[in-house]
């Protein structure tokens, strides 16, 4: 691709087909990925990825997980709520995927089905969990090496035509993930990268989100 067309056609996608990525092409998109940016070049970034049994077992734990304690015991707790033009964006984000999953506002068993299909992972076959470790004391700087090598990653996906979802709902069960891919407990968990090839027919596989107007981001000086 392009890098305008692979970076247009990254979506959040919320629907996945069974068909697993042949491991030559995933190693070859990780690799690619690898190239990201970061400070001092430490690429602090630790990455598992789940396939197969692996992401079935995971899938099937976490969502019996969520289903007991929703809240979780996420590595990096979320503080605070989203104000001004940034909560209007999250309501607009999550109104219109409900629309497009059939879901309303006032349905609370669908909308419980909606959070839930996080931690299903839109049923992909592949899931990549990104983790970093303790020894760092500006966490906050290497969330912003981690979002170059996430974005980095989705592209490179979307390079090779495929579909994923960055979510900060599955990293809320780090233990769990620890547990079960044998991850040492100074590894923290900040992230997580359900993808695959996408459901064509999933509805919610059509939901676009639109960008703010660039003088509402961007202001240039000279």
């Amino acid at each position: 691709m392009e890098f305008a067309d692979a970076v247009h056609a990254r979506h959040s996608y919320r629907g996945f087909l069974p068909k697993a990525v042949d491991k030559n092409t995933l190693k070859g998109v990780f690799e690619l990925a690898n190239w990201a940016p970061s400070n001092c070049n430490v690429q602090p970034w630790h990455v598992h990825v789940a396939s197969g049994e692996a992401c079935n077992r995971l899938r099937e734990k976490m969502k019996a997980a969520a289903v007991e304690n929703p809240n979780g015991n996420s590595d990096f707790p979320w503080q605070g709520k989203f104000t001004g033009p940034y909560r209007e964006r999250q309501i607009c984000s999550a109104l219109g995927l409900w629309e497009y999953q059939g879901v309303t506002r006032e349905d609370r068993e669908k909308r419980a089905w909606s959070w839930m299909r996080n931690f299903e992972f839109f049923d992909a076959p592949h899931v990549a969990f990104i983790f970093v470790t303790d020894e760092f004391p500006e966490t906050i700087r290497l969330a912003a090496d981690v979002g170059m090598y996430a974005q980095t990653l989705m592209l490179s996906l979307a390079n090779a035509g495929i579909g994923s979802c960055p979510q900060t709902s599955i990293s809320c069960f780090p233990d769990l993930v620890r547990e079960e891919l044998g991850i040492e407990s100074q590894f923290k968990l900040l992230m997580g990268l359900s993808f695959g090839y996408i459901d064509q027919s999933n509805a919610a596989n059509n939901f676009r989100t639109e960008r703010a107007a660039l003088e509402d981001t961007t202001v240039f000086h000279s």
